[in-house]
């Protein structure tokens, strides 16, 4: 039996994982047998994610790494976002992503000339998605920003709301004695995020809820 391992991402902690859990469903119905569901609530810019590399970690060789699409493994630039996708693979596994053509199978089947081919071809079609995972990304923090001008033109944006709810777990795990490092991995944040957040907690008391305008 093929042997799965699924990653779910969404980058807020405001956002839901449930849509994506239905790919666990539809795994198990193409004949797999789950190893692991890894869950994060994380930026996929961000390359430092706890589960994503718990994961790894955890792959055995032949293992099959599903997701959603390729942007909720990656949003890295492509360098980064290739050497990630080379940790997976250095380890025997592989990626079934929609969208994305995997070869795996024919070009081991294959030998000298098609199987090089094959090989590039591959390649080749996972460097744009990559790309294209991460030019979406950038189009939309242009997007924001160009939206946050508009704004304070207008003299319409007082900033982004803080996440209440991040801050009360940072806050709650540090005075608790997690470490700042135990801490940012439970949260799914950086550790200079923590340390912002602490800093500020012991200045200036429990974070409060922002009032509607």
């Amino acid at each position: 039996m093929k042997t799965a391992r699924i990653y779910l991402r969404v980058s807020t902690e405001e956002q839901s994982l449930v849509r994506q859990s239905s790919i666990i469903e539809s795994t198990i119905n193409a004949g797999f047998y789950i190893a692991g569901v890894y869950r994060e609530k994380a930026s996929g810019a961000r390359a430092d994610r706890p589960e994503l590399l718990r994961m790894i970690d955890d792959l055995q060789k032949d293992d099959v790494v599903i997701a959603e699409k390729i942007d909720r493994i990656s949003r890295l630039p492509l360098a980064e976002a290739e050497n990630l996708i080379n940790s997976i693979r250095s380890k025997g596994a592989r990626l079934a992503i929609p969208g994305i053509v995997d070869f795996s199978d024919l070009a081991n089947e294959a030998e000298g000339v098609a199987r090089i081919v094959l090989d590039a071809l591959q390649a080749l079609l996972m460097r744009l998605a990559l790309q294209s995972a991460r030019d979406d990304y950038e189009d939309r923090r242009t997007r924001q920003r160009q939206g946050i001008d508009l704004a304070v033109g207008a003299g319409k944006y007082a900033g982004r709301r803080p996440n209440i709810l991040m801050h009360k777990r940072i806050i709650a795990f540090r005075t608790g004695g997690e470490s700042v490092v135990n801490t940012a991995n439970l949260v799914g944040c950086s550790t200079s995020q923590v340390k912002k957040i602490w800093a500020k907690y012991k200045l200036d008391g429990a974070p409060k809820e922002p009032q509607e305008g």
